[in-house]
C-alpha cells in the first residue's frame, strides 16, 4: 500500500483531518468521501493511480479523525464552507481538480456551480442527488426532526474489528476480507471496554430537517464551468434506492455543460472499493 500522512487543520473552528498520499511537489488530486465514510476508504484507489499525484482526502466533520460539530445536527451547506476553506488552505493559487463519492460528489458537483473559478475539473463518482420533495412535506419533516433530537442516537457496536470488518462483507459482497480488515479498522474505533464503534457523530443519523431541493442543486450544476466526470458502477443500486428514473438521471446529467459519462463494470455503489484499478484508469484517462 502508498503510505500516508496525517494532517490536522483548523477549519471553522474544527480539528479537520486530512489524509494525503504522494509527494508535495505532485499535482493535487482533492477526493472527498461519502457518508458514513471516511478519508482512508480511498487507499485502494490511490494504490492503483499510476501517474504521481499528490492526493488529499478530508474525513468530513463528524466523520474518521476529524472533530464532531458543536451543536446537535449537521447542515448541508456546511460542507461547502468547509470544502471552500479546505481548497484556501492546500491550493489557493489555482484551480483545483476535485473527485467526490455518493455525498461526496453532490457537495462537489454544486460546489463546483457555487465556485467554479475554484475547479479545474471535476470527478463525479455515484453522486445522483437525492430525491426530489415537495413543500408540503416541510410540517412532517420538520415535526419528526423535532422529535428525533429528543432521542439520543447511537449507532451499534461490534465485539471486535474483524466482526465490524464481517458486517462491511455482509454489506458488500465484492470486498475482500484483506480489504474490509483494512476498512474496519479506519471506520471503527477501540471503546473502553474493548467493543468496537463506529468513527462517526450518531447525529449524523438525523433527518435533515430542511428539505431537498432538486431545483436548487440543478441550478448550481448548470453554473459548473469545469469538465465533468460522471461515473457510476454497473451494478449500483444507488439510483434504484433514491427512486430516480432514467428520466431523471438524464435530466440531471444534461445540467452539466462539458459532461463525459463513464461505467464501470462488475462495481457497485462503492466501485472505489469493487473495481479501484479500472476505476483508477478511467480517472486518469479523463485528468489527462
Amino acid at each position: 500500500m502508498k503510505p500516508s500522512q496525517s494532517e490536522f487543520v483548523q477549519i471553522r473552528g474544527l480539528r479537520y483531518h486530512c489524509r494525503c498520499w504522494g509527494g508535495e511537489r505532485a499535482p493535487k488530486l482533492f477526493i472527498v468521501h461519502g457518508w458514513m465514510d471516511v478519508s482512508a476508504s480511498f487507499q485502494f484507489l490511490v494504490d492503483a493511480l499510476h501517474r504521481d499525484w499528490r492526493v488529499i482526502a478530508p474525513d468530513w466533520r463528524g466523520f474518521g479523525l476529524s472533530e464532531w460539530a458543536k451543536s446537535d445536527s449537521y447542515w448541508f451547506p456546511d460542507y461547502f464552507a468547509d470544502l471552500d476553506r479546505l481548497l484556501e488552505h492546500f491550493q489557493a493559487d489555482s484551480p483545483t481538480t476535485l473527485v467526490g463519492h455518493s455525498m461526496g460528489g453532490n457537495v462537489a458537483a454544486m460546489y463546483a456551480g457555487i465556485r467554479p473559478e475554484r475547479v479545474a475539473k471535476l470527478v463525479n463518482l455515484e453522486g445522483l442527488g437525492l430525491t426530489g420533495t415537495r413543500a408540503e412535506k416541510a410540517p412532517e419533516r420538520y415535526a419528526r426532526w423535532l422529535a428525533e433530537l429528543r432521542e439520543k442516537p447511537a449507532f451499534r457496536d461490534y465485539e471486535n474489528f474483524e466482526a465490524l470488518a464481517e458486517r462491511l462483507r455482509g454489506n458488500n459482497s465484492r470486498l475482500s476480507g484483506e480489504r474490509a480488515a483494512f476498512l474496519a479498522r479506519h471506520w471503527g474505533r477501540s471503546k473502553p471496554d474493548g467493543r468496537v464503534e463506529l468513527a462517526s457523530d450518531p447525529a449524523h443519523k438525523l433527518v435533515n430537517p430542511v428539505l431537498y431541493r432538486v431545483e436548487e442543486a440543478e441550478a448550481c450544476w448548470r453554473k459548473v464551468a469545469a469538465p465533468v466526470l460522471w461515473v457510476v458502477g454497473a451494478e449500483s443500486k444507488a439510483a434504484e434506492f433514491l427512486k430516480l428514473s432514467p428520466q431523471d438521471l438524464a435530466a440531471r446529467k444534461t445540467c452539466f455543460q462539458r459532461l463525459t459519462e463513464r461505467v464501470i463494470p462488475e462495481a457497485g455503489h462503492m466501485l472505489h472499493h469493487d473495481q479501484p484499478e479500472r476505476l483508477a484508469a478511467v480517472i486518469e484517462e479523463f485528468l489527462g
